[in-house]
């Protein structure tokens, strides 16, 4: 069995945030969001992690966290350029935005070898997710054979704006359909979205969401690969400054196919993240209070 690769997403400055959130302290010791999550994945079992990161932030990056955790787990750093294109293709004049979560994880392609999953660096998804995820990631599986841990809407929201969630279909414990909705907001135990920023649609706070932890066999590259020059072509001609390429489109292809198949993961824990520097302080309380139960040690991988 090849051993699974971690892939952290963490090439984002946050803008919302309004500075480097991935390396913001979330409690007394310095720690922020993803030294408890490579600490929740490092318990569950995985060794091999890849940060994907921007030349920009490089040094910032493994100051604070990369080369800590080279003690611990076989570090490899993927750098997410805008001009990291297909052969013919241009970054659009104009273009700052990144191209999106599925070309991040392509850009990961030379630094994994096997099985791999993927998370946000700024999210906190629980130890129980990073144990689910690992125990499928090493099963015996087809190649066709992914999984996505799935929350509930009302665990993942924020009370201090909209967030990004893929709404998920599931039947018989398989996802049938993921629709990305960029825009929901929290409305007491349920929430809305919207697209056009007037018309809200409510959604039950207990549906399940995906929120970018996902878990793919090594397939997973080529097919992201061989379906971004398609996506390119329809996507540039419509909205060439801020397409994105997100990793539910290609699940989405692959079901709809019938070429693969994702086993959703439920998981109860509820997720924090901060999305909005007003996140912060409900982050820090929650770090402290499981800290409180014995869920987590005072040192981490330091």
């Amino acid at each position: 069995m090849r051993e699974p690769t971690l892939v952290i997403l963490a090439a984002g400055m946050g803008s919302r945030f309004g500075g480097l959130k991935q390396i913001t302290a979330v409690d007394p010791h310095g720690h922020a969001i993803i030294d408890f999550s490579l600490y929740d994945a490092y318990r569950a079992g995985f060794r091999k992690v890849a940060f994907i990161i921007k030349h920009e932030i490089e040094e910032d990056f493994k100051a604070a966290v990369g080369r800590r955790m080279e003690k611990y787990f076989d570090v490899r750093y993927v750098y997410q350029q805008l001009d990291r294109l297909p052969e013919g293709y241009a970054v659009p004049a104009g273009r700052v935005k990144p191209w999106g979560t599925a070309h991040a994880t392509l850009c990961a392609a030379d630094a994994v070898d096997g099985p791999f999953a993927v998370i946000n660096a700024d999210d906190f998804y629980g130890p129980g997710a990073y144990a689910a995820l690992y125990a499928f990631l090493t099963e015996e599986l087809p190649e066709n054979e992914h999984a996505m841990v799935a929350y509930q809407l009302k665990n993942t929201v924020t009370e201090h704006g909209t967030v990004a969630r893929g709404i998920c279909q599931v039947e018989d414990g398989y996802l049938t359909g993921v629709v990305e909705r960029t825009k929901i907001a929290k409305r007491g135990e349920d929430a809305a979205f919207t697209e056009d920023g007037e018309t809200w649609t409510p959604v039950s706070g207990l549906v399940p969401v995906s929120m970018n932890f996902w878990g793919f066999q090594a397939s997973m590259m080529q097919e992201l690969a061989a379906r971004f020059p398609a996506w390119l072509d329809e996507n540039l001609r419509t909205d060439p400054e801020k397409c994105e390429y997100f990793l539910p489109f290609v699940a989405n292809a692959l079901i709809q196919e019938g070429r693969g198949r994702v086993r959703v993961l439920s998981c109860h824990e509820t997720w924090h993240g901060i999305t909005y520097k007003e996140d912060l302080e409900s982050v820090v309380s929650y770090i402290a209070k499981l800290r409180e139960d014995g869920i987590y040690p005072e040192t981490l991988l330091d």
